[in-house]
């Protein structure tokens, strides 16, 4: 699956290099008109984030997320500041169609395994974004990717799959925002580990053949930002790609 991706930090659509809020390219679109043009060409979801909130939760953009949310013509699964209960149930009730957990995901796991009880394992999307540290240990930072904590990537997966997850969002910090390429060998790792987990990829993703490549280590879906703002290709283009890669024929 192809997942569009749109960033927002103070009501622009933006894309941080590697998580870093002092290194920001805005792009001059709008924000629903991107979205709903995303949905025209084939996606059946958006990847939204608040970057506002997920580096403070105080300062979460409501009004302008619950605009387009409601206005969106496709499915929204929408991540940045969503930390408690009152916001899961907040965004799902507005008619978010699965809401991303990030920061609390890996501070607080036994409350989520909660969460994803009572809501289902299809409403809620575990953001265990990660960058490997000095030896080789892939680790999981917090809060806007600002803060490093003690738990590591395997860690997380291990409970999660545990406690009956399902969609598992990893990006890799060190090619996000970079059109690298993606780190298909932590995909590959962790669908050929985890196989009951629905991975989505995201970071680094520049060209057509990224996207044959990554799909080919199981990922379920990825996650498309700079790429498509940067007009690398369409989303029509990436679905087609995504769907060939994944065609008989081609393997």
């Amino acid at each position: 699956m192809i997942l569009p991706a749109l960033d927002l930090l103070d009501g622009d659509v933006v894309r941080l290099y590697q998580g870093d809020y002092r290194q920001k390219k805005i792009y001059t679109t709008n924000a629903l008109q991107r979205m709903n043009q995303y949905v025209a060409e084939g996606a059946q979801w958006v990847h939204l984030v608040d970057l506002n909130g997920a580096k403070d939760p105080t300062q979460k953009q409501q009004d302008i997320v619950r605009e387009l949310v409601e206005n969106c013509n496709g499915q929204v699964q929408l991540g940045g500041g969503v930390r408690t209960e009152d916001d899961v149930a907040f965004w799902l009730a507005l008619g978010v169609g699965r809401v991303i957990i990030g920061s609390t995901a890996i501070r607080s796991p036994g409350v989520v395994a909660k969460w994803i009880e009572k809501y289902g394992s299809e409403r809620i999307v575990l953001a265990l974004d990660t960058y490997a540290d000095d030896d080789e240990v892939f680790v999981l930072p917090t809060d806007g990717w600002c803060e490093r904590s003690n738990q590591t990537l395997a860690d997380s997966l291990d409970f999660y799959t545990r406690v009956g997850a399902t969609h598992i969002l990893c990006t890799d910090i060190n090619r996000d925002g970079t059109m690298t390429g993606a780190n298909n060998n932590l995909y590959r790792w962790m669908c050929q580990t985890y196989s009951g987990l629905k991975v989505q990829a995201s970071g680094g993703i520049a060209t057509l053949e990224d996207i044959t490549e990554v799909q080919k280590t199981g990922v379920d879906a990825v996650i498309l930002g700079k790429s498509l703002l940067e007009s690398q290709f369409t989303v029509k283009e990436a679905i087609t790609c995504w769907q060939n890669a994944s065609s008989p024929a081609s393997m």
